[in-house]
């Protein structure tokens, strides 16, 4: 039986915060339905050249007061990224917290304003150690 890999769908409290937050990792909106009767938006976001790759943001019109939790039911996205250290600055000139800093040159982890973790993964070979980053701790959970 094919298989074929569509979205991943996370829900989000604040759509405009949400979506700037994506933007700043480099995704685009490549789709949105508005739905009247479900009172409910879906917005499409993925990197440039893999629309087929979206993440799924879903805003309920009428609010969703289970967001932000804490589940971790859901895990995490993944994106690869060119400099796993130009991207974590970047992030957190925007404010961005860094929740478990690129100590190894390889990873990181982020959330999003939905409490989405979001894991980055360095290109290639990790990056060797590099201050800040080397020395700086973690910052809540991921």
């Amino acid at each position: 039986m094919p298989l074929r890999y569509l979205h991943t769908m996370v829900r989000v409290k604040d759509l405009d915060a949400s979506m700037e937050f994506y933007k700043l990792l480099g995704l685009k909106e490549t789709r949105r339905t508005d739905n009247e009767k479900g009172r409910f938006t879906l917005i499409f976001m993925a990197p440039e050249g893999q629309e087929e790759y979206p993440v799924e943001l879903t805003y309920n019109w009428d609010g969703d007061e289970g967001l932000p939790s804490d589940s971790r039911h859901f895990g995490h996205l993944a994106y690869r990224v060119d400099n796993i250290y130009e991207t974590c600055q970047h992030l957190m000139d925007n404010d961005v917290t860094i929740n478990r800093p690129p100590r190894d040159g390889y990873m990181a982890f982020i959330r999003s304003p939905d409490n989405i973790s979001i894991e980055l993964l360095q290109a290639g070979d990790p990056l060797p150690p590099q201050e800040p980053w080397a020395s700086m701790e973690n910052t809540g959970h991921w």
